[in-house]
């Protein structure tokens, strides 16, 4: 029994997503083998062996493969898929892209956002917006996976010195063409991996509000900004600031909801952070039935006064 992560990365080096799926892989058990597929990508490949656990590493460079297009990435896994029992991608847009690709052409079905492995072909995913738990079994020869990376606790970067084997890049598909990409560059921790959240919502009241009000906070704390679909929605905060089911999943060590009134949309996307502070002055807002710590209060006057304590 071997698995194979598909490596989510930018060529030089592997994300963070990369090491929680890893972690799921070693969970089911037996060998686990990551492909980094990309192009001029041996750095990330060296980085990949050293991830303890890995006992291969399979590197395809190619130019059709650098930016990532699920065509063609589908196409390398399906070279060498009869070789696997497992086939696992962390739940990201670019896991997500590519792995429904590689279930559809091997006819299986795809077992999506799993959160524990109970065994090699038992897996739990939230269903109904994380209300629920469902307990899937696979008797599918080849089980296509994607991991909700915050539900598993990343292995470490460093450690391992897994063998890099060469693995030839299936031909361009043709079906599409890389154009441009518009790269966002924040001055904060990336929303995802952010060790300290602060999140707003509609009770802010305006897109100057949710400035003036939550980055004084957020730059004490060094904290990433996130926001409800309801303050996306609104135009308080730009849509790649968005926690919940359509939005990001996190899970950092604290997450600070301002303004939030706590919709299962929203709370799906945050309920499994370490700790929780709510600040709103409804008292019954749901999201304080997921708080570990609640303050009914303004946030006009509580969250000023937060950040000048802190």
């Amino acid at each position: 029994m071997t698995s194979l992560v598909i490596a989510e990365h930018d060529n030089q080096s592997i994300k963070a997503a990369t090491l929680n799926t890893v972690a799921a892989a070693q969970q089911i058990g037996g060998d686990v083998h990551v492909l980094v597929a990309g192009y001029n990508a041996q750095a990330a490949a060296a980085e990949a062996a050293k991830v303890p656990g890995v006992a291969k590493v399979l590197l395809a460079d190619a130019p059709q493969l650098e930016h990532g297009l699920a065509e063609n990435v589908e196409a390398t896994v399906l070279a060498v898929a009869k070789h696997y029992s497992h086939i696992l991608a962390p739940a990201t847009a670019a896991g997500k892209n590519v792995a429904p690709r590689i279930a559809a052409k091997l006819d299986v079905a795809q077992i999506s956002d799993i959160t524990a492995v109970e065994s090699p072909d038992t897996f739990e995913r939230p269903i109904y917006a994380g209300n629920a738990i469902a307990t899937v079994q696979s008797a599918d020869p080849v089980k296509v996976i994607t991991v909700r990376t915050t539900a598993f606790n990343g292995v470490a970067p460093v450690g391992g010195n897994a063998a890099v084997e060469r693995l030839e890049a299936a031909a361009d598909s043709g079906l599409l063409q890389f154009v441009s990409r518009e790269v966002t560059k924040l001055d904060r921790p990336e929303l995802t991996s952010a060790r300290v959240i602060v999140s707003g919502g509609r009770g802010l009241g305006g897109g100057e509000n949710y400035t003036k009000i939550l980055e004084p906070l957020a730059d004490k704390l060094n904290a990433a900004l996130g926001a409800s679909r309801a303050a996306v929605d609104a135009g308080f905060a730009p849509n790649d600031y968005q926690v919940g089911q359509t939005g990001k999943i996190v899970a950092p060590e604290l997450y600070v909801a301002v303004g939030i009134s706590g919709a299962i949309q929203h709370l799906a996307g945050m309920k499994d952070s370490k700790v929780i502070v709510a600040i709103n002055k409804d008292a019954e807002a749901p999201i304080f039935s997921v708080a570990d710590y609640g303050l009914v209060e303004d946030l006009f006057t509580a969250v000023p006064h937060l950040a000048d304590m802190v």
